[in-house]
């Protein structure tokens, strides 16, 4: 792993030792080295190291025990919600099924949040979903839209951990987004999808709303699924003509 000269010492030894962790540089379950010689890897301080090793035990990347070396932790496992955001951060760096296993929690959550939010406000998820009926066709547009959607609804449903937890997707969240709206019949069963709540919401029927959304989430899940397929063969094929 290279290491680059610090600009802002702090952040960059937490989100250097955060990538040497996750490209497994210092391998989860082993140790890191000792201060004196991570400091000088690191280009930093001692009292900047143990500040930037401090906020990962505090997050759960790490352990750290007076006498002993430091333990490299197990992020899935001993991680708090910090640790999502992070994770996004590293984006070219995101550990293998991470993206499916969002879409999961999703497809768990956003049943949830949107049926509560409709049966506590179904004026204003009437006013949202009417929004998204007549959005551009565009990738940009329903991108942002969808997020601001997302974003609102986990506030009208009350349970601000909901909202909590989708704001550490922020940004990475709008990147994804942009990919799966570029397929035009993403955008189109995300529009029909928008119409069936907008139709919903003013009677404030969480049931219903609930298998909508419980539908439309495992449909998503689906596109994406096939859009990063026809992705990933592209790109062996034209690494394949490019080789020969």
């Amino acid at each position: 792993m290279n290491w680059n000269a610090p600009q802002r010492p702090l952040e960059y030894a937490e989100e250097s030792l955060v990538s040497g962790i996750l490209d497994g540089t210092f391998a989860v379950g082993t140790t890191l080295p000792g201060e004196r010689e991570l400091a000088a890897r690191l280009g930093v301080t001692r009292p900047t190291l143990r500040e930037a090793l401090r906020r990962l035990e505090r997050d759960g990347w790490l352990t750290i025990q007076q006498g002993k070396a430091t333990q490299v932790n197990d992020y899935w496992r001993q991680g708090g919600l910090n640790v999502i955001a992070t994770l996004v951060r590293h984006s070219p760096q995101l550990p293998e099924n991470f993206i499916s296993n969002l879409l999961q929690v999703r497809q768990d959550m956003a049943p949830s949040y949107m049926s509560t939010a409709v049966s506590l406000a179904p004026e204003e998820t009437t006013d949202l979903f009417a929004q998204g009926l007549t959005l551009p066709d565009t990738p940009a547009a329903f991108a942002q839209y969808d997020w601001q959607m997302h974003h609102t609804l986990t506030v009208l449903s009350g349970n601000p951990i909901y909202t909590l937890i989708l704001n550490g997707f922020a940004g990475f969240y709008e990147q994804m987004a942009l990919f799966y709206f570029s397929d035009p019949s993403a955008r189109a069963s995300s529009r029909h999808f928008y119409q069936e709540m907008h139709a919903c919401a003013p009677t404030g029927d969480a049931p219903a709303a609930y298998a909508i959304v419980q539908t439309m989430m495992v449909t998503s899940a689906r596109l994406w699924a096939e859009q990063t397929q026809k992705l990933t063969t592209l790109r062996t094929t034209t690494q394949n003509r490019s080789t020969t």
